[in-house]
């Protein structure tokens, strides 16, 4: 779906291009966001690189063992229905960490293995279960302590300070988390009483 959006995109910029008389700048354009584009990738290859070796070195040393057990308490007010000591646990465990950390790249293997695992535990597979739903707003509201990719993103295109944004981004993704940890709980509770 996505590559058709992509696509439809590009389409209609090129004819918007053609019909203002500005196609000679949409090529100039495309030439050099291929060029950012590519330079990006790299700068952003090294960063994450270098935080999934951290969180390789966590996982190794127990770090994120402990961190799992810690969170218990939360994982078991937000997600009830599943079992104490399933491995989905430990993938939604450790994608909220990475994205805490702001590692949304590092935090995607293990949030698509928890809805993988969440997907079994569906007693309807056609349906979203609460749990699956719950999951997913708690990754996209998700707090960061450390938006990696923003600062990435602000020291690419040159900011003089790209670390600035640290105590706006950590009130903001708090804000957000706090909002989608109580939608869900209510949500929780909406559904399940209709349920009954």
């Amino acid at each position: 779906m996505l590559n058709y959006l992509w696509g439809f995109m590009i389409i209609i910029g090129i004819v918007f291009g053609i019909l203002n008389g500005k196609i000679s700048e949409v090529s100039a354009a495309s030439i050099n966001s291929s060029k950012e584009a590519v330079t990006l990738c790299i700068t952003m290859l090294g960063i994450m690189s270098m935080w999934t070796g951290i969180m390789r070195i966590a996982k190794t040393s127990g770090i994120i063992d402990r961190l799992i057990k810690l969170s218990r308490p939360v994982i078991k007010i937000l997600f009830p229905d599943i079992p104490r000591d399933h491995i989905v646990n430990e993938y939604i465990t450790t994608n909220m960490i990475a994205n805490i950390l702001g590692l949304g790249w590092a935090a995607t293997p293990m949030g698509l293995k928890a809805m993988e695992e969440l997907r079994k535990l569906n007693s309807n597979k056609d349906i979203a279960s609460v749990d699956m739903c719950t999951f997913l707003i708690i990754n996209i509201s998700s707090l960061q302590l450390i938006p990696v990719n923003i600062i990435a993103y602000r020291s690419q295109y040159g900011s003089v300070n790209p670390t600035e944004i640290l105590t706006a981004a950590i009130i903001a993704t708090c804000f957000s988390t706090i909002i989608g940890m109580i939608f869900s709980l209510v949500a929780r509770k909406i559904v399940l009483s209709k349920s009954k």
